[in-house]
C-alpha cells in the first residue's frame, strides 16, 4: 500500500455496499482503495450470511422435495446426511465467488488493502494491516461500508458453546438433536428450517404475537402453517428468562402465556434477533460524522454524513439490511463523489424471506397502507388456480397486488410460495415505471408458470381473470 500520494477515493469494508461502490467508482474513472480485513472483498454476506445460508436453504428444499415426492409415486431412502460434504460444497461456493470478485477488484485496478481502518480526522485514516503494521492514510473521499453484527441480549452467555449466532450456526459442525431459535424473524426462521430439513427438533420463541411482525400477516400466516409442521413448536408472545447450561445441554426459561412447558432443555441455542451496526470504534468522533441512538450513521440521500467528505452505506446507514440495497447505495455514493447527484431511490426494495415456501415483498403493503390511512385496491390470486403450482404440489400460496384506485398503478405486491423471490423482480420493474394493472395484465407471459399468478392478479382487480372469477368491475 502506497501512503505517498493521497487517495482520490478510500472505501472502508468490502460487503456488497463497499465492493459496489469500489467497482462502480473505479468505471466512472476514479482512482480507488478498497480496505478489508478479508483477503478477497465480499463481506458478511458472502462469508457468514446470505451467500452460505442459502446454498444450505437450497440443500434443505432438495430433502424437503424429495419427502414430498412421496405423494407423487416416487419414494427416496432416508438422507443420508454428510455435513463434511455439505461444508464443502457451501465453502467450495463461498471460495468461487470470493475469487470472482478479487479478479474483478484487479481488473478494474482498485488498489486491494487486507487490513482494518479507523478515522484520524476527516482526510486521514490509521490503517492496520494482519502483520500490526499501522501507518496513516490521507484522502479526498471515504465511504464506510462496515455492515453489520449479530445483535446479543444481555441474559444470554454468547461464550457458551452451546448457543450460537448466525455465524456460528452456519459453520454447521453437526446436527444437534434439539435447538431452541431465539428470534422470529427471517434469519432464524431460515437457519430453523435448515436444522429442522436435515433432522433436528427446531423450536422458535418470538416475543412479539407474530412471526415476521414488518411483514404481511396473510403471507406470514402461509408460510406459518408450513412451518408449524416443520418445527416442534412455535412460542408466541413468549421471552426467554434465562438460560442455564446443564450436562452438555442448556436449560431453558421461558415465560408467557398459554406455555405447555415453561422449563426445557435444548443440545443447541441460536440467537437471532437482528443485527447492529459496526459503527463503533471506527473513529467517528473524529469527525463531524453523526450517529443516532442506535449506532447508525445519518446520511442523505446521496448517502453523504454530516462530514462532506465522508459517505456511508449498507446496513452501517440504517434502512432495510439487505445486501441488494447496500449495493444500490454504494452506487449512488459512487455517482456523487464522481460529480453526479443522483440521489438513492429507496421506494422499491424488494425483500425476501428464503424459505420454503418463500415470501417475498416489494413497495406499499396492504398493512402499511392501513397504518397510514392511504386508500388502496388489493387484488389476489390464489395459487390454488395456478396450473404450474398444481403440477409442482405447490399450490398452497398467494400473489396479492396493491393498487391505487383511481390510477389503477401498481404500489406494491406480496407473494407467498416457492420461488416467490425469483418473481418479485418484475413487480419491482412495474412500480418503478409507475405500471398499470392493465399493463400488467395484458403482458403475455409464457404458460404454464408461477409469473403467470401476477398477470392473473392483475386481471383479478380488472374482472377479467381466466382461472378464478370474479364479477366484472362496474
Amino acid at each position: 500500500m502506497s501512503t505517498n500520494d493521497r487517495k482520490q477515493l478510500v472505501i472502508i469494508g468490502a460487503g456488497p455496499g463497499g465492493y459496489a461502490a469500489a467497482f462502480h467508482a473505479a468505471d466512472l474513472g476514479l482512482n480507488v482503495t478498497l480496505i478489508d480485513p478479508q483477503i478477497n472483498p465480499g463481506g458478511v454476506c458472502l462469508y457468514r450470511g446470505c451467500i452460505p445460508a442459502k446454498a444450505l436453504l437450497h440443500i434443505a428444499k432438495v430433502i424437503a422435495e424429495a419427502d414430498q415426492a412421496t405423494n407423487w409415486g416416487v419414494d427416496f431412502a432416508r438422507p443420508q446426511i454428510d455435513v463434511a460434504k455439505m461444508q464443502s460444497f457451501k465453502t467450495g461456493v463461498i471460495k468461487k465467488l470470493a475469487q470472482g470478485l478479487g479478479h474483478l477488484c484487479a481488473q478494474r485496478k482498485i488498489e486491494y488493502v487486507q487490513a482494518l481502518a479507523r478515522f484520524v480526522d476527516r482526510n486521514t485514516l490509521e490503517v492496520q494491516t494482519k502483520r500490526n503494521s499501522t501507518q496513516k492514510l490521507s484522502f479526498e473521499n471515504a465511504v464506510l461500508a462496515t455492515g453489520s453484527y449479530p445483535a446479543t441480549i444481555p441474559n444470554i452467555p454468547m461464550d457458551s458453546a452451546a448457543v450460537m449466532d448466525s455465524a456460528k450456526a452456519l459453520q454447521l459442525a453437526n446436527i444437534p438433536e434439539s435447538m431452541l431459535v431465539i428470534g422470529g424473524g427471517y434469519i432464524g426462521l431460515e437457519l430453523g428450517s435448515v436444522y429442522a430439513s436435515l433432522g433436528t427438533n427446531v423450536s422458535v420463541v418470538e416475543m412479539t404475537s407474530g412471526l415476521m411482525p414488518v411483514s404481511d400477516p396473510e403471507l406470514i400466516l402461509i408460510l406459518q402453517t408450513h412451518l408449524e409442521t416443520l418445527f416442534d413448536s412455535i412460542m408466541l408472545n413468549t421471552t426467554v428468562a434465562r438460560l442455564k447450561e446443564q450436562a452438555g445441554r442448556v436449560a431453558v426459561s421461558l415465560e408467557g402465556q398459554n406455555l405447555q412447558e415453561k422449563e426445557t432443555s435444548y443440545e443447541k441455542v441460536l440467537l437471532a434477533v437482528g443485527r447492529k451496526p459496526n459503527s463503533a470504534e471506527m473513529g467517528l468522533e473524529n469527525t463531524k460524522v453523526q450517529i443516532d441512538e442506535k449506532g447508525f450513521v445519518r446520511v442523505d440521500k446521496n448517502r453523504r454524513t454530516d462530514e462532506p467528505s465522508i459517505y456511508a452505506v449498507g446496513d452501517v446507514a440504517g434502512g432495510p439490511q439487505l445486501a441488494h440495497k447496500a449495493m444500490h447505495e454504494g452506487i449512488a455514493a459512487a455517482e456523487t463523489i464522481a460529480g453526479s447527484e443522483l440521489g438513492f431511490e429507496d421506494k422499491v426494495i424488494p425483500f425476501v424471506i428464503y424459505t420454503e415456501p418463500e415470501v417475498a415483498e416489494c413497495g406499499l403493503s396492504e398493512s402499511r397502507a392501513k397504518k397510514e390511512n392511504r386508500p388502496v385496491k388489493v387484488a389476489r390470486f390464489p395459487w390454488a388456480a395456478s396450473g404450474r403450482a398444481a403440477t409442482m404440489g405447490k399450490n398452497q400460496g398467494l400473489t396479492k397486488l396493491i393498487l391505487e384506485p383511481d390510477t389503477e398503478k401498481i404500489l406494491g405486491a406480496g407473494i407467498a410460495g416457492t420461488n416467490a423471490g425469483e418473481l418479485v423482480g418484475e413487480i419491482a420493474l412495474a412500480i418503478r415505471k409507475e405500471a398499470t394493472a392493465d399493463d400488467l395484465a395484458s403482458t403475455i407471459h409464457p404458460h404454464p408458470t408461477l409469473s403467470e399468478t401476477l398477470m392473473e392478479a392483475a386481471a383479478v382487480f380488472l374482472g377479467r381473470s381466466l382461472h378464478l372469477y370474479r364479477p366484472k368491475r362496474r
